[in-house]
């Protein structure tokens, strides 16, 4: 028998989004699945919006992106592959499988520029504004 330290922190999730993400994932990890779900950093500057997708051990051949009715897709597939016979697994902690996040963009985007880079393990979507469809106008009372 061996003994597991308990650490109260593991089962309080800090947010309603982590607490559903944590459902799902136990539940596909615990019938022999693996669920593999990429973390993303969305940013907003003055002139487009950054979409940084952590996805290290793809290539950029592993990706596919979307855009449709103003929905940007990116979805792909981390293979497992255990070719070599001499390697005996003791800890799989990776996660491996396919994924698909969707993001709603604001009316202000051009779709059509949209520009995607792949670099060390961080998939890059440069989604820039379109000044002619901008969401804040002043309107002057005269």
């Amino acid at each position: 028998m061996s003994l597991i330290r308990y650490n109260a922190n593991d089962f309080v999730p800090t947010s309603f989004s982590s607490l559903i993400d944590t459902l799902f994932n136990e539940s596909l990890t615990r019938s022999g699945g693996s669920a593999f779900v990429p973390k993303v950093d969305v940013i907003e500057n003055e002139n487009a919006y950054e979409l940084h997708i952590a996805a290290p051990g793809l290539s950029k051949e592993d990706f596919n992106i979307e855009l449709k009715d103003n929905y940007l897709t990116v979805s792909g597939e981390r293979k497992f592959t255990n070719e070599k016979k001499e390697k005996n697994y003791r800890s799989i902690e990776t996660q491996y499988g396919s994924f698909s996040r969707s993001f709603a963009l604001p009316e202000n985007v051009d779709g059509s520029k949209i520009n995607a880079k792949y670099n060390n393990g961080i998939l890059e979507l440069i989604v820039p504004k379109d000044e002619k469809k901008a969401l804040k106008t002043t309107i002057k009372v005269n």
